[in-house]
């Protein structure tokens, strides 16, 4: 298992092991109402017809695989943020031939890095960014070459603080990667390992 240690925090992969720290830190309302880091997992159709349960017990089913579907931030032993990231074959929504922001760039294998849940209480404490970082190498480390995410430009639109779960482009940019496409005011950006 990977763990790392940044700015006083402690990120490990969702392994069956963290289970429940996982289920306290999307609390009962299952992150961004009651989403379970699923939106990216099934198609449009499919999400919408699925209920709360059956999408925490998508998540669940991938933890309890030992698949680590993303990686969790301690502050304290605390649960403190989440960040996904998988390999880009993995989400539905990124290979529906109707997606149009998120089509793929190319033919390469990504992985991408697509949704961050912080609590309100912890944000603005540089999680996001220590979570993107660790990301990075969690995905290097399981032979990424290429990690992708699609942020929200904060200068190119309004936004609120629910539209960030997939994080900014500042953030992003401050991490290595560069913008590579752009739909509409969506930037897709890449960093080469």
């Amino acid at each position: 298992m990977h763990e790392w240690v940044s700015a006083r925090l402690e990120i490990a992969p969702a392994t069956p092991d963290r289970k429940d720290d996982l289920l306290d830190l999307f609390g009962p309302n299952g992150a961004y109402s009651n989403c379970w880091c699923t939106w990216w997992l099934l198609r449009g159709r499919d999400w919408d017809a699925t209920p709360k349960e059956g999408r925490r017990a998508l998540l669940m089913g991938l933890v309890e695989r030992g698949e680590a579907p993303g990686l969790i931030a301690y502050r304290d032993g605390t649960p403190v943020g989440w960040c996904a990231v998988g390999p880009r074959s993995r989400y539905e929504r990124f290979m529906s031939p109707r997606a149009r922001v998120y089509r793929p760039f190319d033919e390469e294998p990504t992985w991408v890095v697509n949704c961050f849940f912080i609590p309100r209480e912890h944000r603005g404490q540089g999680i996001a960014t220590a979570l993107l970082d660790a990301a990075v190498r969690f995905a290097g480390a399981r032979g990424a070459r290429i990690v992708e995410g699609y942020p929200i430009d904060r200068t190119a639109s309004a936004h609120t603080s629910s539209s960030l779960f997939v994080g900014s482009l500042s953030t992003f940019h401050a991490a290595g990667f560069a913008e590579v496409a752009r739909t509409g005011d969506r930037p897709l950006v890449r960093k080469e390992l």
